[in-house]
């Protein structure tokens, strides 16, 4: 496809986001597509991000997990951007009526204190690359209707990333063992989940190493202080207001969102918030 192509696709996903009135499968509407060019268009977003003045702040791993690799169809993972916008702080309200259909996978999230560049990047070189570790939720969404993606579609839609939410307390790498590290995924106080670090590509480690393969080959440098999630350890659940999700990873600790119809502060004096 060509640019003129990529660019009506990346505006129609940009108002999707922006309307919260999802549409429907790109691959379907605009048939043709490739993962190339699926990749073009969420670049084309990203473009329109940092020139509205966001700046990026990390990447996400998708499709770590061999299940939703059989489910796709692929046999790789994907990645997409994470804008600052899509940060939230731990504890505060996440005001879901900036979602469409919003769900939260559990991650292990590196913060990274040093450069990495690939191709060429090895496990040992991704290690001493990495600053600490944090427990992490991601909260993910489709601006493709009912969740009904293929690989063009996600990846188009930045892989359906949506928001981070990063605990507070960092744990050095070597502190724990990423594969072993077990995850329990609580919902207003049930259990929803249960996974470990090994569920992600057989450690956490080995997505940030594709990673950083993949994106140096377009000459892309995963930067210091960038927060990277590799893949969630478990299947995805869906929240709704009033929701309360606590992720505790063993050897790493917990990290908590909460979520509201709308946001709080908005919703005083009118029986909105949730």
């Amino acid at each position: 496809m060509d640019k003129a192509t990529h660019a009506v696709v990346a505006k129609e996903l940009l108002a999707a986001r922006r309307t919260r009135e999802p549409i429907d499968p790109v691959a379907l509407t605009h048939p043709g597509l490739t993962v190339d060019d699926a990749y073009a268009i969420q670049l084309e977003q990203v473009r329109t991000w940092t020139e509205d003045g966001q700046r990026i702040q990390g990447h996400k791993v998708g499709l770590t997990s061999a299940a939703m690799q059989r489910q796709l169809g692929v046999d790789q993972p994907d990645y997409g951007h994470l804008m600052e916008s899509m940060f939230h702080l731990e504890g505060l309200p996440i005001a879901l009526d900036e979602f469409i259909s919003p769900k939260v996978e559990p991650e292990i999230a590196f913060v990274l204190k040093r450069p990495l560049t690939g191709p060429g990047v090895n496990a040992a070189q991704a290690l001493s690359a990495v600053d600490y570790v944090l427990p992490a939720l991601e909260l993910i969404d489709s601006r493709i209707r009912d969740w009904r993606i293929g690989l063009i579609d996600t990846v188009a839609d930045n892989a359906s990333a949506g928001g981070v939410v990063l605990g507070s307390r960092p744990v050095p790498v070597d502190a724990v063992d990423l594969r072993l590290s077990g995850c329990v995924l609580t919902r207003r106080g049930e259990v929803v989940g249960t996974g470990a670090g090994g569920a992600v590509l057989g450690s956490p480690l080995n997505a940030l190493v594709w990673l950083a393969n993949t994106v140096g080959r377009l000459g892309v440098t995963l930067e210091p202080g960038h927060v990277i999630l590799p893949g969630s350890v478990c299947a995805a659940v869906p929240v709704a207001g009033g929701d309360s999700v606590t992720a505790a990873f063993g050897g790493l600790g917990t990290v908590t969102a909460r979520f509201a119809h709308v946001l709080e502060t908005r919703g005083q004096g009118t029986g909105e918030d949730a």
